[in-house]
């Protein structure tokens, strides 16, 4: 029998304590034998950006994930085309790993405009969602759809990359945003600065 895997994706743009307190109650609470931390190339609804460094943001989630139990970090979608679409990594992550069951975990302002995202009912005819609180959304699932889309009861933690990385570049303080191994490596690489 397979497991149920949580996709939990982001451009992670650094990954701070909120994604982590996400994960990790998603990890414990939600039923899931394992939460992937799908760390996103580029978003489609974002316009490219030339600094996004991939593989960093690809460790420091590693560095979040190994501290956490049953969450990993996956480069999953850096070897999807670009730009790269959740229906399409959910259907080749099936394809690849047909005895498991993945779960899309998104924030509820993501759940406001899902049906904008590309093949929304397809996403949710073939998976379950997990939406999380985000301050200033309210999450109303349709009642056809509560079978497979549930909220689930995690902390509020509004933490933003953006204001992260506003605040390292003008070398600002930013320590008690994420954890002490990821803003050492924020440090040390020079990122965002």
């Amino acid at each position: 029998m397979g497991k149920r895997i949580g996709i939990f994706g982001g451009s992670f743009n650094p990954i701070h304590i909120g994604h982590a307190i996400i994960a990790n109650y998603v990890s414990q609470n939600a039923g899931l034998d394992q939460l992937w931390l799908m760390v996103s190339p580029r978003n489609p609804l974002k316009p490219e950006s030339g600094g996004d460094y991939d593989l960093h943001r690809l460790k420091m989630a590693e560095l979040v994930s190994r501290r956490l139990d049953n969450v990993v970090t996956s480069g999953f979608e850096f070897g999807m085309p670009r730009p790269s679409y959740t229906i399409d990594t959910l259907n080749e992550l099936q394809r690849r790993f047909p005895d498991d069951e993945f779960w899309l975990v998104i924030g509820a302002d993501n759940w406001s405009v899902f049906d904008k995202w590309k093949s929304h009912d397809e996403i949710v005819a073939r998976h379950h969602i997990l939406i999380y609180p985000r301050r200033g959304y309210e999450v109303a699932i349709p009642e056809d759809l509560r079978a497979r889309v549930q909220e689930v009861d995690a902390p509020l933690v509004e933490v933003s990359s953006t204001e992260i990385r506003a605040g390292l570049k003008q070398m600002r303080n930013m320590a008690y945003y994420m954890a002490d191994d990821v803003y050492r490596y924020i440090i040390e690489n020079r990122l965002y600065m």
